[in-house]
């Protein structure tokens, strides 16, 4: 996928001005925070279990090197391939390479974050291979040639009329308009790419090193179907999905599902430990797991490493005031919302999302909503950190930042200085008492809404006057 994230603030200005993305995006907002809110409720210790899942991730990523060997070992013993990826590059290099070693023709996709980080289903195709979507919104985002807005919802800024009109398009079927026919249209059309496709490929939300098992959570029949129906299933994830044990699985589920989609429990939990054996009714002839760094292991050593907890939920997403308003494309690369903020820097270069670091108000609604504790507006502090130190943020704001510290550290000139800017401010917003527009950098607050004026006086100024009136 194509890094565009420096064009963040023009993507984020059309969206703005798209009414139907707003009308989506607030709808979203209304179903999956409202539902979050609901079912963090039915746990009496919540937050007990966000610390324990943080811990989790926590020990998983210190421990990560000897998880990892774990986990090969008994991945191995069970009968699968396991293959370690350095970058996008070679992702795409091995699955190619394993369809060939196959024969295969056509091939069929749950969902898989990390294969939009390489890009994987242009590299299959300009392979001449068949790739089919089968998750319903990436299958929606995929006929209409975009990539997801969402993690968990990859077609969330579309409306049911422009998926009504994608499938009478695409389909050549009458045009329907109720969701559960069109949901219905979609699995008549994907169900006999299940039963003729050579390879399936998955994500995994998970390694367990206890068992040797990669798990996906769904809430579609399609990801079982992805991995059990071809004759070959790939399964392509990250080195910090590693978990200690299945224990350590059931309580992060408990907080997944929920942050998620507010369900109590996912529809599906699928486990694969090795390939189909004798007497088995279904599963691969062929597992393959490659484990993927592209940047990982250069995040867990930085300052930045607590990104790596995320289990993928998009609850920070949910609940950003920024996201909220722009949907994910804005972010110009796979992981949107305050995550992808941090993630994003990390992985494809801070100069390519100068940005992102800076699309935040700092909030902290993300950091509360966060199932395992990331402390978001924390990292993306010290993002900035990177940016003002590596000299990539634009030389007026440099210069200004660096007049401002000047002037902050000398409280005479500074009380001068603010003493005359809250009179002006006050004669400049004349009987109404609003600023219109400010000079400089100021003039983007100002844009799109008025700035109150100061009331002609310093806040040390009004201090010392309140104090005044409490000695006598």
């Amino acid at each position: 996928m194509q890094v565009s994230s420096n064009q963040f603030k023009q993507a984020a200005s059309v969206k703005l001005a798209d009414p139907n993305v707003q009308k989506a995006l607030r709808n979203a907002k209304g179903k999956l925070v409202v539902a979050r809110s609901r079912s963090i409720l039915e746990l009496d210790n919540f937050e007990e279990i966000r610390d324990a899942a943080a811990r989790i991730r926590d020990f998983g990523l210190l421990h990560m090197d000897v998880l990892l060997e774990e986990w090969e070992k008994k991945a191995v013993a069970a009968g699968t391939i396991v293959h370690w990826a350095e970058t996008p590059q070679q992702v795409n290099d091995m699955v190619i390479e394993i369809a060939r070693k196959h024969e295969v023709r056509k091939i069929i996709k749950s969902k898989s974050m990390l294969g939009e980080e390489t890009n994987l289903n242009h590299a299959l195709e300009t392979a001449g291979l068949d790739v089919r979507e089968t998750d319903l919104g990436e299958y929606i985002i995929q006929q209409f040639g975009e990539t997801p807005s969402h993690i968990i919802a990859p077609a969330v800024h579309k409306s049911k009329d422009d998926i009504a009109d994608l499938f009478a398009l695409k389909h050549g079927r009458p045009r329907l308009d109720d969701i559960a026919a069109l949901t219905h249209e979609a699995r008549e059309i994907l169900r006999p790419h299940f039963l003729d496709a050579d390879m399936g490929i998955s994500g995994a939300n998970f390694l367990v090193a206890e068992t040797g098992s990669t798990m996906i959570v769904t809430n579609e029949g399609n990801g079982r179907m992805t991995t059990t129906m071809p004759r070959v299933h790939v399964a392509i994830t990250g080195v910090e999905k590693i978990v200690p044990t299945l224990e350590d699985i059931s309580l992060l589920l408990r907080l997944l599902t929920r942050s998620a989609t507010g369900q109590s429990i996912s529809n599906y939990l699928s486990f694969t430990t090795g390939p189909k054996r004798p007497g088995d009714k279904d599963g691969p002839g062929e597992f393959h797991v490659i484990i993927v760094d592209a940047g990982r292991t250069t995040v867990l050593a930085s300052e930045i490493r607590e990104a790596l907890r995320c289990i993928r939920c998009g609850a920070c997403m949910n609940h950003c005031p920024v996201y909220q308003n722009i949907g994910g494309h804005a972010y110009g690369w796979v992981y949107p919302g305050p995550i992808g903020s941090i993630l994003t820097p990390a992985y494809v270069g801070i100069e390519k999302a100068i940005d992102l670091p800076n699309a935040s108000t700092l909030c902290n609604q993300c950091g509360v909503v966060c199932p395992v504790k990331i402390p978001l507006p924390d990292l993306m502090r010290k993002l900035r950190e990177q940016q003002v130190q590596k000299n990539l943020r634009p030389w007026p704001e440099r210069l200004g930042l660096r007049l401002w510290a000047w002037t902050a550290t000398r409280p005479a000139v500074y009380g001068f200085l603010t003493g005359i800017a809250a009179r002006l401010g006050k004669w400049l917003g004349g009987r109404e008492r609003l600023l219109h527009r400010l000079p400089a950098a100021g003039s983007e607050w100002t844009a799109s809404r008025d700035f109150p004026a100061p009331s002609g006086k310093t806040f040390r100024e009004l201090y010392a006057k309140h104090r005044n009136k409490g000695t006598r």
